[in-house]
């Protein structure tokens, strides 16, 4: 049931050696298409980086950053394409969140481990560069995909009430 995987999908900073295979890469991306996006922009882009454009992300990442970028053996590079409109841009943006966070969702339901960062190189010059993300795009993260090594512990939630109320 998905409530069980949304519940029990956690984020992961330990895998092991394994690559995601291509074919399984594929049934992720198809099912992040099916993600909600208004007007049918299907704004998402996911580029998956082999060695050579992970060693680019590296060196723009500098010493310090680089080895988080090693931590799984599928990275995957999601953004967003943006029109210039500031409504529609807003909400291409959220229909990315969301096909993000159902190749996660995905993942997990097939035994997969994950992590969905921000790091700072995807909103740099140079971390544009090295991974020739153009003009108009906008990095919403990077996934970190590969065998779980271990179970992470359930995170704290705040309180329903505390987020959710009932208007008149």
């Amino acid at each position: 049931m998905i409530h069980d995987v949304i519940r029990t999908r956690r984020t992961h900073k330990s895998y092991g050696p394994d690559p995601v295979p291509r074919e399984v890469l594929v049934e992720l991306f198809e099912t992040a298409r099916w993600a909600p996006n208004h007007h049918r922009t299907n704004p998402w882009r996911f580029r998956v980086l082999g060695p050579e454009s992970l060693a680019r992300l590296k060196e723009a990442a500098g010493p310090a950053e680089a080895p988080k970028l090693e931590r799984a053996p599928t990275l995957v590079v999601a953004s967003a394409v943006l029109s210039g409109d500031l409504i529609q841009d807003e909400e291409d943006v959220c229909a990315t969140a969301c096909a993000i966070y159902a190749v996660l969702l995905a993942a997990h339901g097939r035994g997969l481990a994950s992590y969905w960062r921000t790091p700072r190189v995807l909103r740099s010059r140079a971390g544009r560069e090295a991974l020739a993300i153009p003009e108009g795009e906008r990095a919403l993260g990077l996934i970190h995909l590969g065998t779980p090594r271990s179970q992470p512990p359930v995170p704290e939630r705040a309180p329903l009430e505390t987020y959710v109320s009932y208007l008149p």
